[in-house]
């Protein structure tokens, strides 16, 4: 049986800290996926490694050393939000993303700025409960295929009457063999026989096809209003009603993962998984605040100012530290590290309460892509926007290859359409990109043949008339 944590220094021990990469361990990490940016990448390696050096204190001297918290300033498209998930991911930090302006409802700001920190714990939770199961994946696995093995070919009675008398004390039971007539022993011989071929069969993947009938628990009913109060309703009256089964005809494959999944919740204990879930939150937690300049401004007095000017005294408390009451009790908001962005193209930073400023003492500046930046975009990331395109192309048959005078094009046409209109950064690449691969995508694969040569020419002649048209590439491109 798995051994499970009893007191809160051993929950400590266990709680995951940040991988211990330098700063620029980090940096190279996130060059992998984002192009540019480098004094930001640079900002939030040292904001996450002087997470991790707080984690190496004593616990007094921990306690006095909140994060700092960063706002990043650029319009959209040229990496803000990407820099903030690659980094929670590489860190394998507890990370969600929300709008500041989806606050603005005047009545829903107080439950909803709070609804960050229960999301936060949410996220946690799951990716606690993910690291338990796949600690318990073998054990479960071979309980489910156990009980998929008993459904196929059922034991005879007296052999599962002692083997739930073994499983109780602890040891084989001797089955009663002079009660079973020769008969008996011969037909109990041969299911023996037909069940060790089947889990062969099983392990070998040779019945994944194969439908049966199984029983799961029916989903209950989600109570969305009364998590706002941090209550629980699933579980109470999960306690109170019995739980309704369903049957479900399924293949063997859809049943082993099914099974799998119920077996492992049965292995893993789930006040622990909410604990560790709840203080990695608070000490390892992320949130991206996007969309913040939205807010900014608001001292007017009259109109949408005043929902503004409220929306920022609400998220104080959390950005300022706070506890939260959660379903699964109080979380502190203090050591959650919030990484904010805006375009700050119509405010700036300074028209944020002063209180709400004093929360974000590192600001960083991110550049506008150049045409440079926008073809390394096109090639150099790990599973660039290039290789996806052409690896969706592969699975039709299609053999499509980009040239280098192609994909210089594809840059420049982003860029000067990114100049002309209003510029969308890296996300223009997806438009031109659907464009001009339109027609190659419907035909595939059956009007298709031969190789593909992506260059220049076919690139130009798909957006000549979009690209000389200027009113006509403000809808299209």
């Amino acid at each position: 049986m798995e051994e499970y944590l009893h007191n809160d220094q051993e929950q400590k021990q266990q709680l995951p800290k940040a991988k211990e990469l330098t700063p620029r361990e980090i940096v190279a990490e996130l060059d992998k996926h984002i192009v540019g940016q480098e004094e930001a990448k640079r900002c939030v390696a040292v904001v996450v490694r002087n997470r991790y050096r707080r984690q190496q204190l004593d616990e007094k001297m921990r306690e006095e050393i909140l994060p700092k918290n960063i706002i990043m300033i650029g319009p959209t498209g040229v990496g803000k939000t990407e820099i903030a998930r690659r980094l929670a991911k590489l860190v394998n930090a507890p990370f969600i993303k929300v709008e500041a302006t989806k606050f603005t409802e005047v009545g829903y700001v107080g439950r909803d700025v709070e609804s960050i920190i229960r999301d936060l714990v949410e996220t946690s939770i799951r990716l606690v409960k993910a690291e338990k199961v796949a600690e318990v994946e073998d054990q479960a696995k071979q309980a489910a295929e156990l009980r998929i093995l008993d459904m196929l070919q059922p034991l005879p009675r007296t052999a599962k009457m002692g083997a739930a008398i073994g499983n109780i004390f602890g040891g084989p039971v001797n089955e009663p063999k002079e009660d079973q007539s020769e008969e008996a022993k011969s037909k109990t011989e041969e299911i023996r026989r037909r069940r060790v071929w089947l889990r062969d069969q099983l392990s070998k993947g040779n019945l994944d096809k194969e439908i049966i009938e199984i029983e799961v628990e029916e989903a209950a009913p989600q109570m969305t209003g009364a998590e706002s109060m941090g209550i629980d309703m699933s579980a109470i009256l999960g306690n109170i009603m019995p739980k309704k089964m369903k049957k479900r005809k399924v293949t063997i494959a859809e049943a082993r993962r099914i099974l799998t999944q119920e077996e492992a919740d049965k292995l893993i204990d789930s006040d622990e998984v909410n604990a560790l879930g709840v203080e990695r939150a608070e000490q390892s937690g992320i949130v991206f605040l996007d969309e913040l300049d939205k807010i900014a401004g608001g001292e007017g007095g009259h109109g949408p100012d005043v929902s503004r000017a409220g929306v920022q005294r609400d998220i104080l408390p959390i950005v300022e530290g706070c506890t939260v009451q959660t379903k699964y009790g109080p979380v502190k908001s203090d050591f959650i590290l919030f990484i904010a962005a805006g375009a700050f193209s119509m405010s700036k930073p300074s028209d944020l309460i002063p209180e709400l400023q004093g929360r974000f003492p590192i600001r960083v500046n991110l550049e506008n892509l150049t045409r440079d930046d926008l073809r390394r975009i096109l090639l150099e990331p790990e599973h660039s926007l290039i290789e996806q395109y052409l690896a969706l192309l592969s699975v039709d048959g299609v053999d499509a290859e980009f040239t280098d005078e192609g994909i210089d094009a594809l840059a420049e046409i982003a860029d000067r359409v990114n100049e002309n209109t209003e510029n969308i950064g890296a996300r223009r690449l997806h438009t031109i990109l659907e464009k001009v691969l339109e027609d190659l995508l419907y035909d595939a694969p059956e009007a298709v043949s031969g190789k593909v040569i992506i260059d220049r020419q076919y690139i130009e002649s798909k957006l000549k008339d979009i690209v000389q048209d200027e009113d006509l590439s403000r809808f299209i491109l």
